[in-house]
């Protein structure tokens, strides 16, 4: 008698929980039944060790894990997370002018790498300030006997603090980015784990299923606004400035943008070379793999 087919497991895609994704992946969390993909959520530096480690198929993640383990990704190609200017929901919080920093140490994020990179470089070339580092939650600190003098703020929670009496002196690294470079930041890509491609895990292309998403968000702008609304962050009129801000293409600017952050890593050495950007292509890379 022989044994039935193996059934094979649905591909393992990696969510972002923050808002700023909500306009990509909408439509697949309501596709999500049935469709022969689950979605997988969690903080940037989470998605970052679960693609890491093969548990993940395609993933959101921070810029920074791909420059340090391209080996193991394809990109997608022109899907992003960025801004040509301000992100809002990435952002230094002072008590004191950013400029008097100059010997204080500043609470990071332990959540996205690429962030607090990005800080690192613009303290150190953009305002030339020597500051000193350490990790925890901006939240639970704030309401510490203890607050810190300055503190990086991601996501959500940036969302929430942004506007903190306490913090009256406020850097947008977004904008700093775009001061000093001219450039868009690109905070965040899309994934592809070469195992999973190398494994035959694609039946389909699971770049065009993000893209999509991404149409879709784009085309219903004032679904993603109500749905936006619920989080009670911001107000409508707020929710619109903060989508309209954001970048979720990765044409030759952002690219540029790309590869400028890489090579400002190199220079501080925080990376040992820049990697190549290699996106996926689902005909060449299916007929590679095809038996």
């Amino acid at each position: 008698m022989s044994r039935p087919a193996e059934q094979k497991r649905p591909l393992r895609i990696g969510r972002i929980s923050y808002l700023n994704v909500l306009p990509i992946y909408h439509s697949l969390e309501k596709d999500a039944a049935g469709s022969g993909y689950e979605l997988v959520y969690g903080p940037p530096a989470e998605l970052n060790r679960l693609m890491a480690a093969g548990e993940l198929d395609v993933a959101s993640t921070s810029s920074i894990e791909y420059a340090r383990n391209a080996q193991q990704y394809y990109l997608v190609p022109d899907l992003a997370i960025g801004s040509c200017g301000p992100v809002m929901s990435v952002i230094l919080l002072s008590r004191q002018p950013v400029e008097t920093l100059e010997g204080q140490t500043i609470l990071t994020t332990s959540q996205s790498h690429t962030s607090a990179a990005l800080l690192r470089l613009i303290m150190r070339y953009h305002y030339g300030l020597n500051v000193t580092y350490r990790t925890g939650s901006a939240s639970e600190q704030i309401q510490s006997h203890n607050p810190p003098q300055a503190l990086l703020a991601i996501g959500d929670e940036a969302l929430r603090l942004r506007n903190h009496p306490m913090y009256p002196y406020r850097v947008d690294l977004g904008e700093a980015w775009r001061r000093w470079t001219g450039l868009p930041f690109i905070f965040g890509v899309w994934v592809v784990s070469r195992d999973s491609v190398a494994a035959g895990r694609f039946d389909t292309d699971p770049c065009a299923l993000l893209q999509g998403g991404r149409d879709w968000g784009a085309q219903h702008m004032d679904t993603i606004l109500d749905l936006a609304a619920r989080h009670d962050f911001l107000s409508r009129d707020e929710l619109v400035e903060y989508f309209r801000g954001l970048v979720y293409t990765m044409g030759e600017e952002a690219q540029k943008g790309l590869r400028t952050f890489y090579s400002k890593l190199v220079e501080a050495g925080e990376l040992e070379c820049a990697p190549e950007l290699v996106f996926y292509d689902h005909a060449v890379h299916t007929r590679r793999t095809a038996p």
